[in-house]
């Protein structure tokens, strides 16, 4: 058997296994979340004239003025203003020819049809110039950008309704074992709730994907080929349980019947050693824990990744900041660990129970530990790598 691979290594041959996929044209306002395969050119300038930035007066010339008409949104003044000359204009509206600044309604008084200044602007104009945000054929967005919400209203500022961007990967997600019943109400004291797809499931929502669940799969070579043919029309397969050395475990044989191309089985990492990837034709195969702390952690740092990578991302793994320990930790074995902790954004303690099937330890974390190979204990108050997790109502 050969030994589990570091990490690093293993994560860098599941992302060489995939590529961004091919381009689709996708409406501005349905492309949230989705990586952008070409950069959006702007078909117009924005501001596409000069605009007050202010409530107030647009004048021309030293005062006081002449009040001759107005300017307001959807509606500008027609004419042009000459010395002496000023209108009454809207923040927004369009400045009219001839006129200089603008001078705010906080500092106007009106006599009659005179506009007369009762204190002084500070040398501001308040005039939002033609073109400061952008000009027509400008890249506003560029290749690998992601489309939030910022990004939808730039879009369309530029005169774009739709977007080229890449397209999104189609996931399965296969859970399997005897013990799984997929209806909680059903558990014997011989079962086990099906949770991983869900839980896997709900760890994508909101990322660039289509997600389909198979399962729970019975422990059989036949059943799990099966479930393995009936996901061939996605990108990516996910498997959590049977990944390891059991008896029942079957992935790894129900993999080699399909004549999948084993890249690596087994990583160096706590939890989540027994982490099997393939390559089953144009799929990737991704082969979980069946434990839900090991299924969740893995998937965090293989299968989010992987599909951010297919999706177009420029940086697909997760991005670690620090944070300060409340609590000591003791030394670290072998393997790369990930503890689940609680993160007050500055200091962070490691939960108290690290099995990696407490569901209940998970739910109350909010960001991961990570303890490199062979660490020596680690005081309080010393600064460690953690991964914030957007995992549900931390308080």
């Amino acid at each position: 058997m050969t030994r589990p691979i570091a990490l690093s290594e293993a994560q860098q041959q599941l992302l060489n296994l995939a590529t961004p996929l091919g381009s689709e044209t996708v409406a501005v306002d349905s492309a949230l979340g989705r990586y952008l395969r070409e950069p959006v050119v702007a078909r117009r300038t924005q501001p596409p004239a000069d605009l007050s930035s202010m409530d107030g007066y647009a004048t021309c010339g030293d005062g006081p003025w002449s009040l001759i008409g107005e300017s307001r949104g959807g509606n500008p003044f027609p004419g042009q203003l000459d010395a002496g000359q000023a209108i009454r204009i809207s923040t927004g509206a369009v400045m009219p020819d001839g006129a200089d600044t603008v001078l705010i309604q906080e500092h106007a008084k009106i006599d009659g049809n005179q506009l007369n200044q009762t204190a002084q602007s500070s040398g501001r104009t308040y005039v939002r110039s033609k073109g400061f945000d952008f000009a027509a054929t400008e890249h506003v967005l560029g290749a690998g950008d992601q489309i939030g919400p910022a990004q939808v209203a730039l879009a369309l500022s530029a005169g774009c309704s739709t977007v080229t961007a890449h397209r999104l990967p189609q996931l399965a997600l296969i859970e399997g074992g005897d013990e799984l019943v997929s209806d909680p109400a059903l558990a014997d004291t011989h079962h086990i709730p099906a949770t991983n797809n869900a839980m896997l499931a709900a760890m994508t929502h909101g990322m660039t994907c289509d997600t389909r669940m198979i399962g729970p799969v019975t422990d059989s070579l036949d059943a799990l080929t099966s479930a393995f043919k009936s996901a061939g029309d996605t990108d990516i397969i996910v498997t959590s349980g049977g990944a390891s050395v059991g008896d029942h475990d079957l992935v790894l044989p129900a993999l080699e019947s399909l004549g999948a191309e084993i890249t690596f089985w087994r990583v160096a990492l706590k939890p989540g050693k027994p982490l099997l990837v393939a390559k089953l034709g144009h799929q990737v195969v991704l082969g979980l824990p069946g434990n839900p702390v090991s299924s969740f952690t893995t998937a965090f740092l293989f299968l989010l990744p992987l599909l951010r990578h297919m999706a177009g991302a420029p940086f697909a793994l997760p991005r670690s900041t620090t944070a300060q320990l409340s609590q000591p930790l003791p030394a670290n074995g072998s393997r790369r660990q990930f503890l689940r902790a609680v993160w007050d954004g500055t200091h962070v303690a490691a939960v108290d129970e690290q099995d990696s099937s407490a569901l209940r330890a998970l739910a109350s974390a909010n960001a991961f530990i990570e303890r490199p190979e062979n660490c020596a204990g680690t005081e309080a108050g010393t600064f460690v790598p953690i991964y914030p997790l957007k995992n549900g109502g931390i308080a």
